[in-house]
């Protein structure tokens, strides 16, 4: 039993080149695109309409007033 290490479940041929199983790689590549998707559209920020009319503040609202506006 030396030089024996345990490589995990191994498949048969058969079943790796079997149809069920090529759905099922097909359903996995499928979602981790999804999910990939996914957490791009997180990452990236909100798009917000433009703003109309006056975009700055007529009084500063600071702690320092006569800081500028």
């Amino acid at each position: 039993m030396t030089g024996v290490v345990p490589a995990g479940i191994l498949l048969p041929v058969e079943v790796l080149h079997s149809d069920g199983f090529a759905l099922l790689a097909a359903f996995v590549a499928v979602n981790t695109l999804v999910y990939l998707a996914l957490a791009v559209l997180k990452i990236l920020p909100v798009p917000r309409p433009p703003r109309r009319g006056r975009t700055r503040r007529a009084e500063t609202r600071s702690i320092h007033p006569d800081g500028p506006l």
